[in-house]
């Protein structure tokens, strides 16, 4: 199998990309963001790239594939609407459509994590 990961260095996707080059069923991992993840390996090939919003140059690079794992997000803590919707909403269809334009059989896989709340909790970690 070979899978797409968008998302590669955030908090999320690197253990998505761990995961995913442990995995005796992957082939290839291509990672595409805007840094390297500063890893290599056989199955891994990069693909830095600053304009996640167009992917024009970089397109042809996504045929064959058989999975993307896209796990680029942002806290909303402090963004304006319109910037956060850019990154979590804009972008995100405008891979997917990418993606589905060059491999009309691939499972888009949206990973998502809920923010944390505000509210601290305390849990007891012994005895009692």
């Amino acid at each position: 199998m070979k899978v797409i990961l968008f998302g590669a260095t955030g908090m999320v996707g690197q253990g998505v990309l761990r995961e995913c080059l442990l995995d005796s069923g992957i082939d290839e991992v291509l990672a595409v963001g805007r840094a390297s993840t500063g890893r290599h390996g056989p199955k891994l090939r990069e693909i830095v790239h600053k304009d996640l919003a167009d992917l024009g140059q970089i397109e042809d690079e996504f045929v064959g594939f058989h999975a993307c794992f896209f796990c680029l997000g942002v806290s909303s803590a402090g963004m304006k609407e319109a910037e956060y919707r850019r990154i979590t909403y804009d972008i995100t269809l405008s891979v997917a459509r990418v993606l589905a334009g060059k491999n009309s059989k691939l499972t888009f896989i949206y990973v998502w994590v809920r923010e944390p709340t505000a509210r601290k909790v305390a849990v007891p970690c012994g005895p009692g």
